[in-house]
C-alpha cells in the first residue's frame, strides 16, 4: 500500500482552513494536490477531529491485518487438505509435498516447509549416491524371472553371482524399484499352542504326502502327488495326472523306495486314495509305518503343506499348462530347480540338495556320531506352560 504524502493531522488542518473561508483552488495550489483529492478527503474526514482520524486509521490497519491473517489461514487449511491423503514420514515424501504446494497453491518454499513439517535443507538436498544401474538391472531381471521371491532370496542369488553388496543395500534398491511381492491373504490361522516335533536328523527319517490341484488351459482339472522329505525339505516326487488312485500311489512309492531307500515313517491326511486297501496292503508288505493326521488338522502335516503353498504361489499360479505332457515337463523342471537352486529359508538359505549333502557328510564323520547330534528339533521350541514329555517318535 502506497504511503500517503500528508498525515491525518495535516489533512484535517487543510479541511479546517476550507471551513474557515479559504477557497478550494487556493488550497490545492498551496499544498500541491488536485481538487479530486481534496473532495475525497472532505468526504472521508469532514467533521472529524485529529483523535477520531487516528482511531479510524488504526481500525483500518487492524482490519487489513485481520484480513491478511484470515486469508493466510484459509490458504494453510487448503494446503493441509491437499496433504491429507499423504503420510509425511520419509524425506522423499516431504520433498514431493513441498513441490506440490509450491506448484499448485503458489506458496513460498519457507511456508510450504512449515506446513509439511520439513526442513529447508532437507528439501534442497540432492542425493550423491551412485545410480547402481547394473545392479538394479540384474535385480529386476531376477525378480521378473522369479516373481514370488522376496528380497532375501534375491540377495542370496546375487551373492552366488559374486555381488558384494549387503542385504540392506539390496533391500533399499528392491524397494526403490517397486519389486515388493504382493502378499496373498491366508484363509486360516493356526490357533493354540503346538509342542515340538522330534525326529532323527537324517534323510528318509520321515516323508510327507499330499495332493495339490490345478487345471489346464482348456479347463480340465488335474492333480499332483507331492512327496517331501521332512528333514532335508527335498521334493522327492511330484507326479501330475488327471486321476491318481491308491494303487498308483503304491506303485510310485515303490519306485521311490528303490531309488532312494525306505523311510522310517510316512505321514499323510485321511484322503480316500491314502486310506485304501492298496495302501494298507503296501504298508504291510514293505513294513513301513504310516501315520494319519487328525481329521481337519492339516498343520499336523505342515512340511508338505508348506511345500504345497510355495508350489502354488511360485509356480502353479504363474504358469499356464497346455496339456498333461506340458505339465509333466514344467513340473519336473521346477522340482529340479527347487531342490538344487532355490534357497530355502528354513535351512539357512541353503538348497535342499546342498543341505542333504552336508547332513550326510556330517553323519558319516565318526567324531560327529554322538548322542547330542543323534536327534534334533525340527520345530519352534514349545511355549511356556507346555509339557515336553519324552517320546520315542512324535508324529504331528
Amino acid at each position: 500500500m502506497k504511503k500517503a504524502r500528508l498525515t491525518e493531522e495535516q489533512i484535517i488542518g487543510i479541511l479546517q482552513e476550507h471551513e474557515a473561508g479559504a477557497k478550494c483552488a487556493d488550497l490545492c495550489r498551496k499544498h500541491g494536490m488536485s481538487e479530486g483529492t481534496f473532495y475525497a478527503w472532505k468526504a472521508k474526514y469532514s467533521g472529524m477531529t485529529v483523535s477520531e482520524a487516528k482511531r479510524l486509521k488504526a481500525l483500518e490497519d487492524e482490519n487489513a491485518k485481520l484480513k491478511k491473517l484470515l486469508a493466510e489461514q484459509m490458504l494453510d487449511m487448503a494446503a493441509m487438505k491437499e496433504l491429507l491423503s499423504k503420510k509425511l514420514v520419509t524425506p522423499a515424501v516431504k520433498r514431493e509435498a513441498v513441490a506440490h504446494l509450491k506448484a499448485h497453491l503458489g506458496l513460498s518454499e519457507r511456508r510450504a516447509c512449515q506446513i509439511a513439517g520439513a526442513d529447508r535443507k532437507m528439501v534442497r538436498y540432492r542425493s550423491q549416491r551412485a545410480p547402481d544401474t547394473a545392479l538394479r538391472g540384474r535385480l529386476r531381471d531376477l525378480a521378473n524371472e522369479r516373481r514370488r521371491f522376496g528380497y532375501r532370496r534375491l540377495f542370496v542369488l546375487l551373492r552366488r553371482e559374486g555381488e558384494a553388496s549387503g542385504v540392506n543395500r539390496i533391500y533399499r534398491l528392491y524397494r526403490e524399484e517397486g519389486l515388493t511381492v504382493r502378499k496373498r491373504k491366508a484363509r486360516r490361522k493356526a490357533l493354540g499352542t503346538r509342542a515340538p516335533i522330534l525326529m532323527e536328523a537324517r534323510a528318509n527319517a520321515r516323508w510327507s504326502l499330499d495332493f495339490v490341484h490345478d487345471q489346464f488351459a482348456c479347463g480340465r482339472r488335474f492333480r499332483v502327488l507331492n512327496v517331501v522329505d521332512d528333514v532335508t525339505r527335498e521334493c522327492l516326487a511330484a507326479i501330475p495326472d488327471t486321476s491318481i488312485s491308491g494303487r498308483r500311489v503304491a506303485r510310485e512309492l515303490t519306485a521311490l523306495i528303490e531309488r532312494r531307500g525306505k523311510p522310517g515313517m510316512i505321514v499323510s491326511d485321511n484322503g480316500t486314495e491314502l486310506t485304501s486297501n492298496a495302501i494298507l496292503k503296501w504298508c504291510a508288505e514293505h513294513k513301513v509305518e504310516w501315520h494319519y493326521i487328525a481329521p481337519g488338522k492339516p498343520m499336523q502335516n505342515g512340511f508338505v503343506e508348506s511345500f504345497n503353498g510355495r508350489m502354488r504361489d511360485e509356480f502353479l499360479n504363474e504358469t499356464l499348462f497346455r496339456n498333461l505332457a506340458h505339465a509333466r515337463d514344467l513340473i519336473a523342471a521346477w522340482v529340479a530347480d527347487y531342490n538344487t537352486a532355490r534357497p530355502h529359508s528354513a535351512l539357512g538359505y541353503q538348497t535342499p540338495a546342498g543341505f542333504a549333502l552336508n547332513l550326510t557328510t556330517a553323519i558319516a564323520r565318526p567324531a560327529a556320531r554322538d548322542e547330542s547330534s543323534a536327534r534334533r528339533v525340527i520345530a519352534q521350541p514349545a511355549p511356556k506352560g507346555v509339557d515336553q514329555l519324552p517320546a520315542p517318535v512324535a508324529t504331528g
